[in-house]
């Protein structure tokens, strides 16, 4: 039996702050508008973590079984493909986590209607088919457009909807571009993970979008999506003065950030981008939390 350690090293934690994130947004900017429902917010963060992980299970157990993570690989090590969880508890586990992740589902729809329900059915689906099924998302290279929309659109506007929903309010439009710039800064994580997988993801058959533009275009395409994000969160802030002043704040650092981290990311090779992938991941979280700050003001 795999001991508590292995199954925690397994929900990759270094990387759950790109859940964490847009809900925490996402209720910022909903509490510009209403009284924050904590409940409601703590429910669509459990929501996403629970979904979060159960990919990262689904990711670990289907990957392992289709001997993508093998012996080569560079990054952290997976748990199925080390032998250290079996398959088949690795799925159990998934469907566990990701049945929680739909009762959860149920009653934030209470709250926030069909499209809730619709939303979450649909993100638990992509998690299953990001690694699973006939056309995995991630073998096609499709991951970086669900880590885009659901780790921007869905999460971030989603949280800001039960909140907002029950008293009769819509979306504002400038949460919009906010969202997409928290998935592009989403997205860059992912892109930083399959560049550095390039080596072992092509000859295991997984056609990552890092493998299709190859290894000099994913670099370039990862500046992109932090110069994005960055003018994703100028766009509202430059186009209508109602939205908050501090809101420059988090762009300022998306900006710098991110093209710090694309210098470091233009050179580093091998294990080198094990480090850019966690800064990437804390770069995400520092813009989260100076919109967070920017949306309490």
């Amino acid at each position: 039996m795999a001991s508590l350690a292995t199954w925690i090293q397994a929900t990759r934690p270094k990387t759950l702050a790109a859940g964490i994130v847009p809900v925490a947004v996402g209720t910022a900017l909903a509490g510009t508008a209403v009284a924050i429902d904590w409940a409601a917010a703590a429910a669509c963060l459990a929501g996403a973590l629970l979904i979060q992980i159960g990919c990262n299970f689904a990711n670990d157990a289907f990957d392992g079984l289709k001997g993508t993570d093998g012996p080569g690989r560079v990054g952290p090590q997976r748990a199925v493909a080390a032998g250290l969880i079996t398959p088949r508890a690795m799925l159990a586990a998934t469907a566990l986590v990701l049945g929680l992740a739909f009762l959860l589902g149920l009653w934030l729809s209470w709250l926030g209607g069909w499209p809730v329900l619709v939303l979450g059915v649909v993100s638990i689906a992509c998690a299953i088919l990001y690694t699973a099924g006939p056309w995995p998302l991630a073998y096609v290279g499709l991951g970086d457009l669900f880590v885009l929309l659901f780790f921007g659109l869905f999460a971030v506007l989603g949280s800001a909807w039960v909140q907002v929903h029950p008293r009769g309010l819509g979306l504002a439009g400038w949460w919009w571009p906010v969202a997409v710039a928290v998935g592009l800064q989403a997205t860059a994580i992912i892109a930083v993970n399959n560049l550095r997988d390039i080596a072992t993801d092509g000859p295991a058959g997984k056609r990552t979008l890092a493998v299709r533009l190859g290894d000099r275009a994913t670099r370039h395409y990862y500046t992109l999506l932090h110069l994005g994000a960055a003018a994703c969160l100028l766009t509202p802030w430059l186009a209508d003065r109602a939205v908050p002043p501090w809101l420059a704040l988090p762009a300022g650092i998306a900006l710098v950030g991110g093209m710090l981290l694309s210098g470091l990311v233009a050179k580093a090779q091998g294990p080198a981008l094990n480090v850019c992938l966690a800064r990437t991941a804390s770069l995400e979280a520092a813009t989260g939390a100076a919109l967070v700050g920017a949306c309490r003001v």
